[in-house]
């Protein structure tokens, strides 16, 4: 279903000497730096290598889309979130009308914005929202699969077509938010049976529950777990027995965006559990990762060292929406733009003592 290209080390060594020729110290620049050699590794090809000058071939971050998707949760009947399903719903409305951190971020950062119904409870008539639907709310995952075979594979053809079409707009970065109450403990759930850990290592506060609450959801977790034991082999498995429609769809769509050769910035716990499937139906998806931030969902960190990657910042959010993701453009465009056109020691007759 997904052609993905592994990012090739090729000219690794090259890029590194355009990046060493800068002038600055060598490693001055510090994340920087990977991230530049990441997206450089991505978009140049050999033909950019043979000319005399690489710099002559720059790095482009074109059209910066970020869609959020949101789905309904069985879970949240089990008691684990603060919040009822409904208020689903009404953040996809506040979405929709331009009221919600992410509409401010992404106005402010040069993001288009897409939202996408994945199935919540009761649609939300709006321009703004696509619908996606694979139905209006999961089943309780510590009671039953959360979906049928069937609705998986509709949300990976959905979320394919959905990046297909932003890709043929030009654009080559793309980023994904989420939006459904419950998702915190499904994203608990997928980190637990992705890292084989227990509940409790999983297991965090979310938007700010109880220490009541939190017992409760591990216990949630725990039962879903031993509930599907002997399912949860593969991702498509994991995501019918454990997921959410948004998951799923966040799931596919990282897939999609790095069959077309896009960047794509993971946000936060929920999205980072759908990367972790992702990497494990086609780990060459990994390449073309960039991890917008450690967020302050106490698994997150865990996740983030367990995949073995650095998040480009630190501020403790635990919104979602993509609002970290949404926050990393101007870092990520800083290392396009120092790459692009900071001057070499050779063409700023700057002497190179590194």
């Amino acid at each position: 279903m997904f052609d993905i290209q592994a990012v090739s080390d090729e000219h690794s060594e090259k890029i590194q000497a355009v990046i060493n020729g800068k002038t600055k110290p060598l490693g001055a620049l510090g994340e920087l730096e990977h991230l530049a050699k990441q997206i450089a590794k991505i978009q140049l090809t050999t033909h950019d290598f043979e000319t005399p000058k690489i710099n002559q071939h720059k790095l482009q971050l074109t059209h910066p889309h970020l869609t959020v998707f949101a789905g309904d949760h069985g879970v949240a009947s089990e008691g684990v979130s603060i919040a009822p399903s409904e208020v689903t719903r009404q953040m996809v409305a506040n979405f929709a009308g331009g009221g919600a951190a992410i509409n401010v971020f992404s106005q402010q950062l040069g993001w288009q914005l897409n939202i996408v119904d994945a199935g919540i409870l009761q649609p939300v008539l709006s321009s703004s929202v696509k619908a996606q639907r694979l139905g209006n709310i999961t089943q309780p995952i510590n009671q039953h699969a959360a979906m049928t075979k069937a609705q998986v594979q509709q949300g990976f053809a959905y979320a394919k077509q959905h990046v297909v079409e932003i890709s043929n707009t030009g654009c080559n970065i793309i980023a994904f938010g989420e939006m459904g109450i419950g998702n915190t403990t499904i994203a608990s759930a997928i980190m637990a049976t992705m890292m084989n850990i227990p509940a409790s290592e999983a297991v965090g506060r979310g938007t700010g529950i109880s220490d009541e609450i939190v017992l409760k959801k591990q216990q949630v977790v725990e039962q879903a777990l031993a509930l599907h034991r002997d399912n949860l082999t593969d991702t498509e498995s994991i995501l019918r027995c454990l997921g959410g429609f948004e998951v799923v769809q966040i799931t596919a769509a990282m897939l999609a965006a790095a069959e077309n050769r896009m960047l794509i910035v993971v946000d936060g716990f929920i999205c980072t559990a759908a990367a972790m499937l992702a990497i494990k139906f086609n780990a060459s998806v990994k390449d073309y990762m960039v991890f917008a931030h450690c967020s302050g969902e106490q698994g997150h960190e865990k996740m983030l060292q367990w995949l073995e990657v650095k998040p480009l910042l630190h501020l403790g959010l635990r919104l979602g929406e993509g609002t970290g993701a949404a926050l990393a453009l101007p870092i990520i465009q800083a290392a396009v733009a120092f790459f692009n056109d900071m001057a070499s020691f050779a063409d700023a007759e700057v002497t190179n003592v590194t």
